[in-house]
Formats: C-alpha cells, sequence, structure tokens
C-alpha cells in the first residue's frame, strides 16, 4: 500500500505513525509540559554545570532509536580550560537544536524535512535519497548518514513520548538532570533570548540557523580560554570521488560547449575560421554525459535520483539537477543539428540557450558548496574555480580543430584556451596566498587554520602536483602548442595538445579532491565519538 507523503499540516498522530525503527523503551517517566499557545514550540535546555560527561544520552537516544553505535543522534562534546592545577572542563551534549530556520529544511532537494507546528524538526525517510547535503548544511552536523538505510537521519525529540507524555530518552537517561524539555515563546526568544542564552562556547554563528537550544554555563574568567578538547586531532573529510569526477566532468563539458559555440558564432559573423563540425559538438556532449550519471553513486538511493528536482524553490542541488540536466539534454540536441547539417540562426539559438542554462548549472553547482557551515567551501574562490576548469574543454575542442582543419582557425581558439587557463592559476594562486596569510583574529580562523594544516602537512605532495601541473599543463603547453602552430609543426603541436589535456584533466582532478578532503566544517566542539559523520 502507497504511504502518503507528510507536509508540514499533517496530524501529530500521522508523523508518529509514520516513524520507522523505533528500538526499546528507556523508561515512562512522564513529563509536565504547558499545552502549547500560540507562538510557543519545544526545545532543550542543557545545563553545562550538570553535566559529567558520562555519554548516558547518546547511549540512551541509540537504544531508543535502534541506532547502530556509529550512528550517534546525540553527541557529547568536550572542552577545557586553564592550566594545571587550575582547570576547568565542561561538556555540551548536543542533538538537533530545532533551529527556526533550520538550513537542512532549505537546501534538501526532496523537501525530506518539515518543521512541525510544535517546532521540532522531522525528517521524513521514505523520501530522502541519501544525498547528504543536509549534513554539509548543518553547521552542527546533526544529520548523520546511515548507510545501512541508505538515508540520513537525525533527532526528532522522542516526538512519541512527548505525545504520550512521557519524557525524550535523553532527558530520561540523564544521571545528573542536564538535559531537559521545555517550552518557549519564539518572537521573546528571537528578540532577547536567543543572544544570551542560546550561546555556547565554540558553536557557530547563531544568525545561521538560528537554534532553540538553551544553555546554562559555568561563570567563566574574563578572556579565559575554551580549547576543545580534540584540538589535537585532525581527520581529512569524505573524499566523494564521484562528486570529484562528476564536477570536473560537466565543468569540461561547459568549457567545450562555449569553445563550440564562440566558434559558430564567429563562422556565423563571416569571419574567415572554420565551421565547427559534428565531432566537437559530441565532444562538448559527452563529458557531462558521462558525468552527471556519476552524481547517482554518491547517493545513498540512487534509485531514487530524479527526486533530487523536487526542491528548486531554495534548493541549489534540486537547481544545478536540473539546469545540467537540461543543459546534458540539449547539448545532445545540438550534437544531432550538427549531423542532420542543420545550420543557420536555428543552430545559434539552439547553441545560446544550451550554453545559457549551462552556464546557470555550473553556477549552481558551486553555490551548493557555498555554505556557512564549511568555511573554505563559503568563498568567492569556489564559484571561479568551477567555471576555471572548463579550459580543458577549450583544450579538447582545439585538438579537434588542429587534427580537423590544420592551423586554419587555431590560433584563435588557443589564445581563448590559454587566457582561460590563466584565469584558473590565478585563483589557484590567489587560494594559495590566503592560506599562507590568514587572519588570527578571523572568527573562522580555527576551520582555516586546520584546513591550512591539511593542505600543507597532510596532502603535500598532491597539492605541489596540483599547483605545478597547473602551470605546465594550462599555460605552458598550451603556449608551446601556439608557437608549434605558428611554425607550421601541427603533428608537435597535436601531440603537446593531447599530454595537455591528459594533463590538465588530471590536475584538477586533484585540485577537486584536495577541494573536498581539506575541508572544516563548524561542528561540535572537542566531538571524539563523533560517529558515522562523513569526515
Amino acid at each position: 500500500m502507497a504511504v502518503e507523503p507528510l507536509t508540514e499540516h499533517t496530524p501529530l498522530a500521522d508523523f508518529i505513525n509514520h516513524k520507522t525503527n523505533t528500538g526499546m523503551q528507556c523508561g515512562n517517566y512522564s513529563i509536565d509540559l504547558p499545552e502549547l499557545k500560540a507562538g510557543e514550540q519545544y526545545r532543550f535546555h542543557f545545563d553545562a554545570t550538570a553535566c559529567v560527561g558520562c555519554h548516558c544520552c547518546e547511549v540512551a537516544c541509540n537504544e531508543q532509536n535502534a541506532n547502530p553505535d556509529d550512528i550517534k543522534w546525540r553527541r557529547v562534546g568536550e572542552m577545557e580550560a586553564g592550566e594545571f592545577p587550575d582547570t576547568l572542563q565542561l561538556f555540551n551534549s548536543m542533538s538537533c537544536n530545532h533551529c527556526l530556520e533550520p538550513e537542512c529544511l532549505k537546501g534538501c532537494p526532496t523537501e525530506s524535512y518539515i518543521k512541525l507546528d510544535n517546532g521540532i524538526v522531522w525528517h521524513d525517510d521514505p523520501s530522502c535519497i541519501g544525498c547528504q547535503y543536509c549534513t554539509w548544511n548543518c553547521p552542527y552536523e546533526v544529520p548523520t548518514f546511515n548507510p545501512d538505510r541508505g538515508i540520513v537521519t537525525k533527532c526528532h525529540m522522542c516526538v512519541d513520548k512527548l505525545e504520550a507524555g512521557q519524557t525524550p530518552a535523553c532527558v530520561q537517561a540523564c544521571p545528573s538532570n542536564a538535559i531537559e524539555i521545555e517550552v518557549f515563546n519564539v518572537q521573546e526568544w528571537r528578540e532577547e533570548g536567543m543572544a544570551k542564552e542560546g550561546v555556547a562556547p565554540h558553536l557557530p554563528d547563531i544568525e545561521i540557523t538560528k537554534p532553540t537550544t538553551r544553555y546554562t554555563l559555568p561563570e567563566l574568567k574574563e578572556g579565559e580560554e575554551i580549547r576543545p578538547a580534540d584540538e589535537h586531532l585532525l581527520k581529512p573529510a569524505h573524499p566523494e570521488l564521484p562528486l570529484v569526477f562528476m564536477t570536473v566532468l560537466t565543468q569540461v563539458s561547459l568549457g567545450a560547449f562555449l569553445a563550440l559555440f564562440l566558434g559558430q558564432l564567429l563562422f556565423s559573423l563571416g569571419f574567415n575560421l572554420p565551421k565547427p563540425n559534428l565531432a566537437m559538438a559530441i565532444l562538448a556532449f559527452l563529458p557531462a554525459a558521462i558525468g552527471l550519471p556519476l552524481s547517482a553513486l554518491h547517493l545513498g538511493r540512487p534509485g531514487m535520483a530524479m527526486m533530487a528536482m523536487k526542491n528548486y524553490k531554495t534548493s541549489w542541488l534540486s537547481r544545478e539537477a536540473i539546469a545540467l540536466g537540461a543543459f546534458t539534454g540539449l547539448a545532445s540536441v545540438v550534437a544531432a543539428l550538427y549531423f542532420f547539417e542543420v545550420s543557420g540562426f536555428t543552430l545559434l539559438f539552439v547553441e545560446a540557450i544550451t550554453l545559457a542554462v549551462g552556464i546557470y548549472g555550473i553556477y549552481a553547482q558551486s553555490m551548493i558548496y557555498r555554505i556557512k557551515a564549511r568555511p573554505s567551501w563559503n568563498r568567492k574562490a569556489t564559484t571561479k574555480k568551477f567555471f576555471g576548469s572548463g579550459y580543458i574543454g577549450f583544450l579538447l575542442i582545439a585538438t579537434t580543430l588542429l587534427i580537423a582543419n590544420g592551423s586554419q582557425g587555431v590560433m584563435v581558439l588557443l589564445a581563448i584556451t590559454l587566457l582561460v587557463g590563466m584565469l584558473q592559476a590565478l585563483v589557484i594562486l590567489e587560494e594559495v596566498m590566503f592560506y599562507r596569510h590568514l587572519d588570527k583574529e578571523d572568527s573562522l580562523y580555527y576551520q582555516y587554520n586546520r584546513s591550512r594544516i591539511l593542505l600543507q602537512e597532510h596532502f603535500a605532495n598532491i597539492k605541489r602536483f596540483r599547483v605545478y601541473s597547473l602551470g605546465l599543463f594550462a599555460l605552458v603547453l598550451p603556449l608551446l602548442a601556439i608557437l608549434f602552430t605558428a611554425s607550421g609543426l601541427v603533428g608537435l603541436a597535436i601531440t603537446t595538445l593531447v599530454i595537455a589535456t591528459l594533463g590538465a584533466f588530471a590536475s584538477e582532478l586533484s585540485g577537486r579532491y584536495l577541494f573536498y578532503r581539506t575541508v572544516v566544517p563548524l561542528g561540535l566542539a572537542g566531538n571524539f565519538f563523533a560517529g558515522n559523520q562523513r569526515h
């Protein structure tokens, strides 16, 4: 029997019946909460002065929800301050903050997140495709990917127990009563309470999602430095290999299509340049046709990949899926037009539309990563790098043109190729200088500096290959190809361009690999037992 989809208007009882994987009960302690009035919702209160760091809340949560050991909906972070013997140990037990403006909800391409009337941020498991975008978007790293189920899961404040007048499992299990459930007025919390009681040491800026958890903290000495207890530990992020290839290939395709369009435009305007051919159109279409399906390998539920297009209103991932899908389809139409020798305004018009859609698609692709929860991604350099990878497409078309037409017209295309390669090299140089001159007063210095350490110590050899190979394959070899072509050494120019194209592709793949592996999220400080967080 088909399961009706959940909406924000679904009765609470139906949400409870929709819940799956319910495990053992931790107890039947009653809870005395007033009935919610208009403008009120539930929230957690965590008393850091009472928490002893026993992790009972983590165990109880896992037991209640039948989660394996490495899937943690509630985690305990540890911080410290002072010097022996005058020291302070501070714990933070955190699950979902059931934020007022949850980034997981906005970014989810399948609309699997729903904020209930009682304030709880509910995850609808059946509609989740396991893209894990919410695990990137949430600055607290609350959503957790469950590889056994192929979906993301998260805390729902034991809403079924609340409805039955019982406390959530974590509240029941805490031996020091450090965790409570409260009712609060949303407007008052926004205007006054959040800035006073919604912050704790080393937590992300409350303005990102406006969390609702209230904190009671011990008195801290003025100027006392609170350090994450795990600051000496640094683990690279997940490599995301399907996305490494998918993003680079789609960007190469856009670059090749731009070269194709420029060639067709100049030919149509009467310039003494060769007409683009079917081989070039196929080469412009092929990388995207190969790359786009690779993104499904990243999903926990690849068979539901088409669902990624659902939330085009607020999710950049949905916009990317729609735009690049349309670009790939239109690029195949363009190849068909060349096959049937259609020319003139019709061809140029279809190419222009295809190019515009492709440009938006790569822009949307870059915006997927321009998220506050991951500082090293959230920079203009990300968008520039994504478009800059298109110089490989120019190399592809230039090589094809050189093979098909000798030196006729190839000098113009090689000059543009060299220019685009120079722009990409400048972006990488800018990034190198950024990490070399980090500002210690920057509120994100901790994350930026850890990304720098990963780049310079953990992946130093790959970084060196990236920088030097970019200079060689994007600048030196294309320049040599220009000189060989001008000297009539067409065969040598072709060999040079083939080597440059393959080398540039390897360089961009290495750069994208570093992009994923060296990102350091905001997250929970002192999170030794992160569970199955993908970093």
